[in-house]
């Protein structure tokens, strides 16, 4: 099997599906440790009344600054190739990540002994730093769902077995990346523990310039500043007219309206657990910051499981509902926080942690990889219902601009109440509300969609709305869902010209 998967793509294909890999790698290993730097050095710099309050803002900006990243980059990978769009983006990244070493160098700042020896600047400096950064991981994070297109083409099945093993390795990355930046914080510190994120980015830049660049997109938008301004502003109009079709398309209908808390609420919960509950429980619980990156380590390990249990029962269990179901029931796991009180700065309490994050992560990754095959599938076959925007990009780009407005909302909330509670009646009362209750009215909300859906009583159900997702799109469905492909399009205009030029000379000959 492995042979004919092997052999199924040609030489040049298998050495840039290598190089990619070996970047991906590089990347997600670097972001792990810039991202986990960036939360533990925050929290300890931020005057402690309100620390957890400007970390929310932090990350809620953060996530806002990303959506802008997308937008500002669709020009260039028209213009360019992707290869030399990606490295680009991904060297910015690293550029950025250094402005903070500096800055803590500069003003005193050393690498920690006993303790932390953090340097004398304004630590609000991290908040433009780490926005301008947001941008870069969105670019990097857009081109990367790009590129594998124009690595091994348009072929379904090459596609679906490259993402996989990208996926896989990338968590593989990002699992060892957690958990190797816990040991890097504590003997570095947590001003100079990201300065591996800088050296991965440059060496991960480096690597994806030695891609083939035959076949890569680019050079379709007008040159010159004034051409990219003009992209940019139609990228911004674009990408608010594809959230509105896409608020309509999935508010509008019971096919659709269960994936705002199916997907949407889900990935808040995910990625509130990791950014801002571990690094609760870590900080004022385990009173040790950088064992946070532990503990998330565990969730990213969950999330590879996962991936692969997707992946290997995508024939039995047919559609998402059954993951989404034990995701939210996982959920319920987080109420053991508030009653556990175990001992402080001891590193075994960090992984103990990290274990039951696993279950956690290992519903939700699950949930949202058969949910995103999901809805690509159902998508494709409303593609014809609208004009001048992708039903798929439409529906998506609703549902992630809701996911960060959720979060930009109730991460600083959130964070403000953990400061006052923390202050008042311990961190574990805290904990009770934001972890127990929170997540228990997540957990509901998330369990009653799933029964929205026509056929979804079932345990396991076959079918939606009695629709076969794993047959073959009719031809006019293929017609709708590819009509934007450069290949149909040129097909199309030429069929139009022949036909042109038939009926003109057909007119000739009778005048």
């Amino acid at each position: 099997m492995f042979r004919d998967i092997y052999n199924t793509y040609t030489p040049k294909e298998r050495r840039n599906i290598a190089i990619y890999i070996v970047g991906i790698m590089l990347y997600k290993f670097g972001l792990e440790s810039f991202n986990g730097s960036i939360t533990t050095l925050a929290t300890d710099r931020f005057n402690a009344a309100n620390a957890f309050a400007k970390v929310g803002i932090l990350q809620g900006l953060n996530q806002a600054m990303q959506c802008v990243g997308s937008i500002l980059i669709a020009p260039l990978i028209k213009r360019f190739n992707t290869r030399s769009v990606l490295s680009g983006a991904i060297l910015g990244f690293c550029a950025l990540t250094v402005i903070l070493l500096i800055c803590d160098a500069a003003t005193g700042g050393r690498i920690r002994t006993d303790k932390n020896n953090y340097g004398s600047y304004n630590p609000d400096a991290i908040f433009p730093v780490y926005c301008a950064t947001g941008i870069a991981y969105g670019m990097v994070e857009l081109i990367r769902r790009v590129i594998p297109r124009d690595i091994v083409g348009g072929h379904v099945q090459k596609l679906k077995r490259m993402d996989s093993i990208v996926h896989v390795m990338y968590e593989v990355a990002g699992t060892i990346g957690a958990f190797s930046s816990a040991a890097v914080i504590k003997q570095l510190g947590n001003n100079y523990s990201f300065l591996v994120a800088p050296i991965c980015f440059a060496f991960a830049g480096l690597a994806w310039r030695f891609l083939a660049a035959e076949g890569m997109t680019g050079g379709e938008t007008k040159k010159g500043p004034l051409g990219y301004l003009a992209s940019v502003g139609h990228g911004f109009l674009n990408f608010g007219r594809a959230v509105w079709v896409g608020a309509f398309l999935t508010l509008g209908s019971r096919k659709f309206c269960w994936l705002v808390p199916g997907y949407a609420f889900a990935l808040f919960g995910h990625r509130y657990l990791e950014n801002n509950i571990a690094n609760i429980f870590a900080k004022s619980v385990l009173k040790d910051s950088s064992y946070q990156q532990i503990i998330v380590g565990g969730s990213n390990f969950g999330e590879l499981l996962g991936a692969m249990t997707v992946f290997f029962t995508a024939n039995g269990i047919p559609t998402p509902i059954p993951f989404i179901r034990i995701d939210a029931l996982l959920l319920l796991i987080v109420w053991y926080l508030p009653f556990y009180h175990p001992e402080p700065n001891n590193v075994n309490e960090a992984w103990k942690i990290a274990a039951t994050f696993i279950p956690i992560s290992f519903g939700w990754a699950a949930g949202d990889v058969s949910l995103a095959a999901y809805i690509q599938s159902s998508l494709a076959r409303v593609e014809s219902k609208t004009t001048g925007v992708s039903a798929l990009g439409a529906v998506m780009s609703f549902l992630y601009v809701l996911y960060i407005v959720i979060y930009a909302i109730l991460s600083p909330t959130l964070g403000k109440y953990v400061d006052s509670t923390i202050a008042s009646s311990g961190v574990h009362a805290a904990l009770y509300n934001i972890g127990g209750v929170h997540f228990t009215v997540l957990s509901a909300i998330i369990l009653l969609a799933t029964l929205i859906p026509k056929g979804a009583l079932s345990l396991n159900p076959t079918l939606l709305h009695n629709e076969d997702l794993n047959s073959d799109l009719t031809p006019d469905e293929v017609i709708a869902t590819e009509g934007r492909d450069r290949a149909f399009m040129q097909e199309r205009d030429e069929k139009d010209g022949s036909s042109n030029d038939s009926l003109k000379e057909k007119q000739r000959i009778s005048a």
